[in-house]
Parts: structure tokens; C-alpha cells; sequence
């Protein structure tokens, strides 16, 4: 049986990415440090989703409450993995620019270590998160894999680039190859708290106001979580094809302006959402734009979900979840 190591397992897209691969026959092994940058029980919510799929279709699916820069390497190392998909990561941007050293510790010290386990067990099959912020403050969209990125605009996305370069010189000197997934704003079901999505749906079901920053003149490029763990396994499973250090850009290749999204997240939450439109952020960019030209060469798949669709599915959940259901879909 084929089995996968996926750390950052009880984050949005590691929960994802685990019952996606659990669908496929795939034994799950899952690591998180379940840290309390944002709500716990939420990541606990998400394991006992993975837990329920994993039961329901007889997978297997076991799970290390370890932090990444802890001995867990020595018990992992016991196991053989087939792939190792490492999605655990300090996130938040403006959280880096107050608190760089927990970036240090997570992004760049954890990712170290997890470079040094794929060596160690002659891992074939590496991917990992990186981020569409490399690409910093880019006039030239869509941005491609091709453009230099040596301008990030907070420190989340210098340690993000430094990953990048690290697996390159994990390639150049010991032939590790691997993919850098550069993922552009995730939004789902079960998503961060933090990230706009979440918020607005809050302001929404709590009557509140939401800041709208740069007077909502923004555009993201807007892909939806399924489209990004379909993506992470048609990846695992073409992995044949890849034959050195890789970078690839993950997005719907269809930037939305941020107005628009709050429209159809009022439009699911029927309500009008009250709005205080203010300046941009430090670390923020305008427009992100996915050229996924490398990715659909490769998988034969492109992300498409709509922005329709998916913010009524997301809404869809949000409600679910926040009745006491528990946000089964």
C-alpha cells in the first residue's frame, strides 16, 4: 500500500490534501505541531474529518502532534514513504513582519529538517508549499515560473524564496529533486480564520464591519482548495516526469477583484456586509496572476473552479459548520 507523509496535516489545505490521497488507496501519516496561531479546535475539527473519511473508506490515516524541530524524524524514520508532501509552515504575512523569528524556527529551520529526512530515506517523491508572495510587487502578469523573484514583500515570503533555494541546492549538491508549489489564495471549506474569506464570512454572520484595504481596488487570483489538492496528487503521481529542483505556480489564472468576491460572499450569506475602506498594508500586492502553463504540461489539469461556485460551497460549509454540525459536507 502506497503512503504518504504529509506534515501540516490538521492546516487547510494538509486536511485537504490528506482525504484526497485518502480517496485514492493511499495510507495517510499526518504531522502537525497544532500550534495556536489561530483556533485549535478548528484543527482538531479538520483531523476528526480526516479520521471520518479515513474510517469510512477502511484507509489508514495516523497522526504525530510533533513540532517539525522535535526527535519525530527518529520514530518517522521507522516507516517507509512512498511521497512526502510538506505543507507545514509559519503562514501570515503581516504576522512575519512582528514576529520574524517564529519564520526562522518553522519556515526555515523545520524545512531543514524535513530536506535532511528525504535524503536520509532516498525520498523519489518531494513536494512542498511555497507561495505566490515571491513574486513581491510584479508589473509583468500572468507571473511565470520564469520571472525573477528577488524583491519579496514581507519576510513569510523571503523565507518562502529561501525554501526554494535551499531544495535548488539540495539538488545542485546531493540530486534531491523536488516541486515548490506556489499556491495563490487558498479559500474553501474548512479555511484559515485569518484569511479574508473567513473574515468576510464572519462580518457577515455577526453583523460586523470589515476593513477593506487599498479601497478594495485589489485582484487575487482565487483558487479553490479542491482544485489545489487535486492538483498536489496529479502531481505525486506524474512525479515520473520531473527531473530536477522545480518551481510551480498553483492558481485559477483568473484574477477576481476583491469587491466582486465580497459580493458573492454577500450574495451566499444574504446580507450586505458593512465596509470600511482604507489604505493598503505593509506587505501587501495589488494583483496576483497564476501562469499555469508548467502545471497543465504536466498534469493534464488545470484549476477552474468559479468564483460562483466555489464561494457558494464555502458558504455552503461556513453555515454548517458554525450551526454545530460540524461542517460534514
Amino acid at each position: 500500500m502506497a503512503r504518504v507523509l504529509i506534515t501540516g496535516a490538521a492546516g487547510f489545505i494538509g486536511m485537504h490534501t490528506a482525504i484526497r490521497f485518502l480517496k485514492e488507496g493511499w495510507d495517510v501519516v499526518g504531522l502537525d505541531n497544532m500550534n495556536d496561531y489561530y483556533s485549535i479546535k478548528l484543527k482538531e475539527d479538520r483531523l476528526k474529518e480526516i479520521e471520518f473519511i479515513s474510517t469510512k473508506l477502511k484507509q489508514k490515516f495516523v497522526f504525530h502532534r510533533n513540532d517539525l524541530n522535535s526527535d519525530i524524524w527518529n520514530t518517522l524514520g521507522e516507516s517507509h514513504f512512498d511521497a512526502i508532501i510538506h505543507l507545514a509552515a509559519q503562514a501570515g504575512v503581516r504576522y512575519s513582519i512582528e514576529n520574524p523569528m517564529a519564520y526562522i524556527e518553522s519556515n526555515i529551520i523545520g524545512f531543514q529538517k524535513v530536506l535532511e529526512f528525504v535524503e536520509k530515506k532516498g525520498i523519489k517523491r518531494f513536494v512542498y508549499a511555497s507561495s505566490s508572495s515571491v513574486y513581491g510587487k510584479q508589473n509583468n502578469v500572468p507571473f511565470s515560473e520564469e520571472i525573477a523573484c528577488n524583491n519579496p514583500e514581507s519576510y513569510y515570503a523571503a523565507t518562502k524564496l529561501s525554501n526554494e533555494l535551499m531544495a535548488t541546492s539540495y539538488y545542485n549538491t546531493k540530486n534531491i529533486i523536488s516541486i515548490g508549489l506556489r499556491f495563490f489564495t487558498v479559500y474553501g471549506p474548512w479555511g484559515r480564520p485569518d484569511m479574508a474569506p473567513m473574515l468576510f464570512a464572519d462580518a457577515a454572520y455577526c453583523n460586523r464591519e470589515i476593513k477593506v484595504f487599498n479601497y478594495g481596488k485589489q485582484s487575487r487570483d482565487f483558487t479553490y482548495v479542491d482544485d489545489i489538492s487535486e492538483s498536489i496528487y496529479r502531481i505525486i503521481i506524474n512525479y515520473d516526469k520531473v527531473e530536477r529542483s522545480e518551481v510551480l505556480n498553483i492558481g485559477n489564472s483568473s484574477p477576481t477583484n476583491l469587491m466582486y468576491f465580497i459580493e458573492n460572499i454577500e450574495k451566499g450569506m444574504r446580507c450586505v456586509i458593512q465596509k470600511k475602506f482604507i489604505g493598503p498594508q505593509d506587505g501587501d500586492v495589488e494583483k496576483t496572476f497564476a501562469d499555469t502553463t508548467k502545471l497543465s504540461k504536466l498534469i493534464g489539469y488545470q484549476p477552474n473552479t468559479s468564483i460562483e461556485s466555489g464561494v457558494r460551497d464555502f458558504i455552503y460549509w461556513y453555515l454548517s459548520y458554525n450551526s454545530g454540525d460540524n461542517g460534514v459536507v
